[in-house]
Parts: C-alpha cells; sequence; structure tokens
C-alpha cells in the first residue's frame, strides 16, 4: 500500500499548495476535491507565505554580508584602540605622561598591561572608556596624543560600532522572521494535510490507480515502500 509523505522543505511546501489553487482556478467549486473555503485559504495565503520566505531569505543574506564587514571593522578598530593604549604605556615609561593618567581610561594606575580586547562586548567598553577618559584629559590642558591620535580613534571605534548595531538589528529582525515563517510553515502543514484528506476521501471509491492519479492532480505525493515496489517491478 503507497503511503503519501508531506513536504518537508519550503519549496516543496509552496509547490504542494499551488497545485490544488490550480485545480481550484480551473473547476467549479462542485468538481473541486476539496471546499470553497480552503481554496480561498489557499489563495490568500500562498503570496502571504512566500513574501515571508523571501524576506526572511533576504535579511539572512544582509545578516552574512554585514558579519563580514563587523569581523573587518572589529579587526581595524581593535587595532586603533589597542594601539593607543600602547602607545600611553610607552609615554608612561618614557616619562612623558604619569602613570595616574591611566585612571581617566578606567585603568589601576599601577597596570602596565594594556586591557584585554577579545570580543565585541570588550572593544565596545574599551573604546568608549578610551575616548571618554582622553577627551576628559584634554580638556585639562594635557599634552595630545598622536599615531595614532584620538580622532583616528574615533573614526575607526563609530564606524565599528556603526557596523556592529546594523548587525544587531538584523539578527533582532531575523529571529523575528524566523519565528514568523515558522509559524507560517506549520499552518501551510495543517492546510496541506486537511486538503490532502478531503482530496482522498472525494476520491476513495475509484480504483486504487485511478485514484492515485486523480489524488496526483492535486500535489499528492505517493511513495511505495521497498517490498511494494519490487512487487511492482516482478509483475510487470
Amino acid at each position: 500500500m503507497p503511503y503519501r509523505r508531506l513536504p518537508n522543505t519550503d519549496l516543496a511546501r509552496i509547490k504542494a499548495l499551488k497545485e490544488p489553487l490550480f485545480q481550484g482556478n480551473h473547476l467549479s467549486p462542485n468538481d473541486l476535491a476539496f471546499s470553497q473555503k480552503k481554496y480561498l485559504d489557499l489563495k490568500s495565503f500562498i503570496p502571504h507565505f512566500e513574501q515571508s520566505i523571501q524576506q526572511y531569505k533576504q535579511n539572512k543574506e544582509r545578516q552574512a554580508i554585514i558579519g563580514k564587514q563587523l569581523a573587518e571593522q572589529f579587526r581595524i578598530a581593535r587595532l586603533y584602540v589597542s594601539h593607543f593604549f600602547q602607545v600611553i604605556n610607552l609615554c608612561i615609561l618614557r616619562g612623558e605622561l604619569k602613570p595616574e593618567i591611566r585612571k581617566y581610561y578606567g585603568i589601576n594606575d599601577t597596570k602596565k598591561s594594556i586591557p584585554k580586547i577579545g570580543t565585541e562586548q570588550q572593544l565596545i567598553m574599551w573604546g568608549k572608556l578610551l575616548i571618554s577618559g582622553e577627551e576628559a584629559r584634554m580638556l585639562n590642558g594635557a599634552t595630545r596624543i598622536y599615531n595614532p591620535s584620538l580622532a583616528m580613534v574615533k573614526v575607526k571605534y563609530e564606524k565599528f560600532c556603526e557596523v556592529y548595531n546594523t548587525h544587531k538589528d538584523l539578527l533582532s529582525t531575523n529571529q523575528k522572521l524566523q519565528e514568523k515563517v515558522n509559524d507560517l510553515r506549520s499552518y501551510a502543514d495543517k492546510l496541506i494535510v486537511e486538503i490532502w484528506n478531503d482530496v482522498e476521501i472525494k476520491f476513495e471509491n475509484l480504483p486504487p490507480q485511478e485514484r492515485r492519479e486523480q489524488c496526483r492532480k492535486y500535489g499528492l505525493i505517493y511513495f511505495f515502500r521497498t517490498t511494494e515496489r519490487e512487487k511492482r517491478k516482478r509483475n510487470i
């Protein structure tokens, strides 16, 4: 006895929905193997389902592109922030600056190593502390640090933050779109099962081969088990 198999991809779901829609577009309600209500449900649901899938796909593609940009901007901004802290330490080592200035940047004045910046969150935190600390130091009439300058560090840091926030927004949008598509998939599966059940009931009194042929017109997919396929081959 062949069994039917429900679609397990979005492309297959859409195909399984469009087959009965095609029949509904060409047959009268009395000749259609499922209800007019389900036909109207199909007409309104399919475009919405396709659009949501497309939006989800486009958002994922953009997220991947921005993700690559984020990795590069992280690398550049991290380099500038780390180098600025290194220059501060070198200035202190040469006696050009006092160790106490480290407090401007939220660092203990006895700590000689540069802050650990291995994650995006650490870069955001230390970049912000560096910029606000250096600006506060400048307000007190202190000598500027160059190579890199604070202005250049700010440009690289702010560019990183811009891309980071864009990527973060895309992640949030992607999560919402995925949840929406998952809900629509569940409804699509439910609608397909209901229509397939109606179609099989409509043609249940026909001979098996003819019944399957009529059902296939509505998108039903039948598979023979291995033993059944072998038996059919022997009978050919």
